[in-house]
């Protein structure tokens, strides 16, 4: 109707100007063009009708193919990332939007020490390395691979060689493929994030368990890979490169990642860095002697620190000191890892006494504490365990040394303000007979820790018994502010007047009482393999560290 409104009033005939002329022309090839715009609209049936409409209603000039890249862009910013690269797939122009600095600030990769992730860590490094704020990489072993070969491995070593030489005869080539790709995976990472300024959170993980021996790592078999250590001084040299290169790193997070950091690393980062860095982990048990990553000097530079993560043999009095100095922010988080390969090698004597410990809580009152310990003997614990500490989490794992039921009596009662995790694994092999805490005891240790710490949210135990009767009392103590109780099936035990009674059923009954008691529906797990606190100790502390830490 529009289009009719603006006609002239029409002449007589043969009176008609060619301008007029011109117009009627244009008129006609509009309504023409309306046509068929209304026909796609209608879905009309005809040859070709449907898709000549819907090309005259979106045309070239308003296909989604060409449209403006910043209006793309938009559009990618509200889906998640599997819709982003499947939006991607349409054409061209989308993907090359796809991978726009403002779409990736937070890069979160998990990967598995296969050749098979190298071309897709390398494409993915290469469009967002130079750019991405934010990048957190975790490497893991496909299999936890036994050092030893059989003859179709390596061939059976001659009864005159020496230690080391049927060592090294005995990798399998598939274990050294393993650590060669894991070298190659890694300085992929490094190579690609060099330049990047932007870089702000940086944080590494390798779970080198694959690549322990005892617990250290063993040098026939990195020169076995790495004979000239060429790859390692790259390594080391590149990461060294990225923090002198770096221009607003707040966040350094580095654990159990094969001498990727040394001593010396630290120093090259510039002061204006140092001082703006809120969290600093520096977490490897590889360090041979008495050598440590970070100094008390070094650490006075990091006066912003808000939160730190070292070896518990690293912490020292003298560390304790420079945080609770008037030039530092109040430290809030502070997580400690204690292995029993630093211990070896390295002195308590140097710890922090309690006094120290209170110093550190009167500069911060919300100062939380989060240690792990990796078969530690328990002389050891009493001496490490200070009445002051303000531990928040702690985690106890075994292989050789077991907890005994005096550590956890002394943890309820000296933390039962502050606790809220308690882990307690012990990774025996002969699950015919796990330790009792509870044993010439009246009252078990674990009902004491969930009575006293009216804090504690979690509660995990594998390898060491826990009777049925004491798990419905911990339960019905702690209710549903308990969130999380995970008991291995096998770490269960029952009375024998309980196995006795055929009217009940002990396993229902438990199962029926302990879901009452928290308030949720509950079961024991039954597959260890399920649970990554109990498989993968290293992860599950490393990634709890994280959140502990992002949790100010």
């Amino acid at each position: 109707m529009l289009l009719f409104l603006s006609v002239p009033q029409p002449r007589p005939p043969g009176v008609r100007t060619r301008a007029g002329a011109a117009r009627v022309v244009r008129w006609r090839r509009q309504l023409r063009r309306l046509r068929r715009l209304l026909r796609g609209l209608r879905g009309r049936p005809g040859a070709g009708g449907r898709r000549r409409g819907r090309m005259a209603l979106c045309g070239q000039a308003a296909g989604a193919a060409s449209l403006p890249s910043e209006l793309i862009v938009h559009i990618f910013s509200f889906l998640p990332a599997t819709d982003r690269l499947r939006a991607s797939a349409s054409c061209s122009h989308w993907r090359e939007c796809l991978f726009y600095p403002a779409l990736w600030p937070q890069l979160r990769i998990c990967l598995r020490v296969s050749p098979a992730e190298q071309p897709r860590l390398e494409f993915l490094m290469r469009k967002c390395g130079w750019f991405v704020r934010e990048l957190r990489v975790e490497f893991a072993a496909e299999n936890y691979l036994s050092g030893g070969g059989g003859p179709g491995d390596g061939g059976g070593p001659d009864a005159g060689t020496g230690g080391e030489e049927v060592e090294a005869l005995q990798l399998s080539s598939r274990w050294l493929e393993v650590l060669r790709t894991y070298l190659e995976l890694v300085l992929c990472v490094l190579v690609s994030i060099r330049n990047n300024r932007n870089l702000q959170k940086f944080s590494l993980f390798g779970d080198i368990s694959v690549l322990q021996q005892q617990g250290s790592l063993s040098n026939t078999y990195l020169t076995k890979v790495d004979p000239d250590g060429k790859k390692i001084k790259q390594i080391q040299q590149l990461f060294e490169e990225i923090l002198s290169n770096s221009r607003q790193l707040k966040w350094l997070s580095c654990g159990f990642m094969l001498e990727i950091v040394t001593p010396t690393s630290l120093s090259s980062l510039s002061n204006s860095i140092a001082n703006a860095m809120e969290h600093l982990s520096l977490l490897d048990n590889n360090i041979p002697g008495s050598s440590t990553l970070i100094t008390a000097v070094e650490l006075e530079r990091f006066v912003n620190l808000r939160s730190l993560a070292l070896d518990f043999c690293d912490f020292t009095a003298e560390m304790a000191r420079v945080l609770t100095d008037s030039t530092h922010v109040p430290l809030q988080r502070l997580s400690l890892l204690v292995h029993n390969v630093s211990v070896m090698h390295k002195s308590l004597d140097n710890m922090p006494n309690d006094e120290h410990w209170k110093a550190l809580s009167r500069k911060s009152a919300t100062l939380r504490v989060y240690i792990m310990a990796f078969d530690i003997k328990s002389e050891d614990m009493l001496k490490i365990l200070k009445p002051s500490i303000p531990l928040e989490r702690i985690h106890f794992d075994s292989y050789i040394t077991c907890v005994s039921g005096a550590i956890v009596d002394l943890i309820s009662r000296q933390y039962d303000k502050f606790l809220t995790h308690f882990i307690l694994m012990n990774d025996v092999i002969d699950t015919s007979g796990f330790p009792d805490l509870s044993d010439n005891r009246n009252e078990d240790p674990l009902v004491l820790l969930a009575w006293k710490c009216t804090k504690l949210s979690l509660l995990a135990i594998h390898g060491y018994t826990v009777w049925a009767h004491n798990l419905i009392a911990i339960a019905r103590l702690r209710g549903s502010d308990l969130k999380v109780l995970e008991v291995t099936e096998e770490s269960i035990d029952f009375d024998q007047g309980e196995l006795a009674d055929q009217d009940v059923d002990p396993v229902h009954n438990l199962i029926e009482q302990v879901s009452l008691g928290l308030g949720q529906p509950w079961h024991a797990v039954m597959d260890i393999e399920s649970l990554s606190v109990f498989t993968e100790p290293n992860r599950h502390f490393y990634r709890e560290m994280q959140t502990f830490s992002e949790d100010i």
